[in-house]
Formats: C-alpha cells, sequence, structure tokens
C-alpha cells in the first residue's frame, strides 16, 4: 500500500540551459506543490504504513528550504526533474517510494524508486 502527503512552496527560478529565447530562461516563479509517496505494509497494531506526521516532519526542513527562494543559487540548473532529484536525496523516509513535483497546475515530474531485488 502506499501513502501520501503534499507539500507546497512558492519559489523563483530560470533556466541557463535552455536556447535562446525560450521563456524559461528569464527570471520567473511557480506555486511549487510536492507529493511525497511512501510504500509499505500498514503496521499491524497502527494501521499505518507511516504516520503523516513523520512524514511532515522528514519533509518540512526540506521544503523551508525551498520555500520563498531563487531556486538557482540552491540548485545549479533547477528543472522540475532536478528539484525532485535535490529533494529525494534529503530524505530520509523508510519505504520513500516516490516524488512529484508539480510546477504549473498541468506540468510536473514524478520519480520513483528503483525495484528492489529479491
Amino acid at each position: 500500500m502506499e501513502v501520501f502527503k503534499v507539500f507546497t512552496f512558492e519559489a523563483a527560478h530560470f533556466l541557463p540551459n535552455v536556447a535562446a529565447g525560450h521563456r524559461c530562461g528569464v527570471l520567473h516563479g511557480h506555486s511549487y506543490k510536492v507529493i511525497v509517496g511512501v510504500k509499505g505494509i500498514p503496521d499491524s497494531h497502527t494501521g499505518f504504513v507511516a504516520d503523516f506526521a513523520d512524514i511532515k516532519c522528514a519533509v518540512k526542513p526540506v521544503i523551508d528550504r525551498l520555500d520563498h527562494s531563487a531556486l538557482n543559487r540552491i540548485i545549479g540548473n533547477p528543472t522540475c526533474e532536478n528539484v525532485a532529484g535535490w529533494i529525494w536525496n534529503r530524505l530520509r523516509i523508510p519505504g520513500l517510494c516516490s516524488i512529484e513535483v508539480w510546477e504549473t497546475a498541468t506540468s510536473g515530474c514524478r520519480k520513483t524508486a528503483a525495484p528492489t531485488r529479491r
């Protein structure tokens, strides 16, 4: 079973590696939505795969670092994909299986955990 928790943050960025004249090459802002997914077997006593409060505690400092920032000062080429990877690399959540970063209401990126071998 997979549970998820949604977070939001506001930030500005520009994409330094796009072609000249690309609209994302100039400084602009987004209202980001981040969805953190955790997969596991519900605990027989609590019924939880993961406690939402524990997910929030793990994610909040990472999101706080990005909120109201100029992302280029933190992530050199802050594409949606690179933002998702940056967040992923800073989370220590047992069972973390996915990160979604929504840059707009219609555009985003999903990073998933590599399948584990048995």
